[in-house]
């Protein structure tokens, strides 16, 4: 999928739900850039479409966390690894696409760089009455 086109999806997700960025402690802010009601059912439930963008500090990582539904993301600037169930990780550079299979376990969320953020812009698909588009996994002792 091409910038070009990824922008125009954002676009045509509507305009109006703007939020401020969520900074976590780990060096990782979300922005909801747009939220929208769509047509289709994911597992027979009414859905919606979130785009968000992402940006990583240098060699800082998002918390591992699941999506209750598919996800694609777009690389805009930096490096991106992402590791997702027990497949092994991968990093992606700017430019390049990737997708998550709802509901796996994204243990791996990082920009490997030392220098230069990384910052991606995401588009999850899940349940309308999903309380979170990222669900943070229970640590296990």
């Amino acid at each position: 999928m091409n910038r070009g086109l990824l922008v125009l999806l954002a676009i045509g997700l509507g305009a109006g739900v703007m939020a401020a960025a969520h900074r976590h402690d780990d060096g990782e802010s979300v922005r909801l850039i747009s939220a929208r009601d769509i047509a289709e059912k994911l597992d027979g439930e009414a859905t919606k479409a979130s785009v968000v963008e992402v940006t990583i500090e240098p060699g800082r990582s998002g918390p591992p966390h699941r999506h209750p539904g598919p996800g694609f993301g777009y690389v805009l600037e930096g490096e991106y690894e992402l590791g997702i169930d027990d497949q092994p990780t991968r990093v992606y550079k700017a430019g390049e696409t990737f997708y998550e299979p709802g509901g796996c376990l994204h243990r791996v969320s990082r920009n490997p760089a030392s220098k230069g953020k990384t910052r991606l812009i995401a588009l999850v698909l899940h349940p309308r009455d999903a309380a979170e588009i990222a669900v943070p996994e229970k640590v296990h002792d």
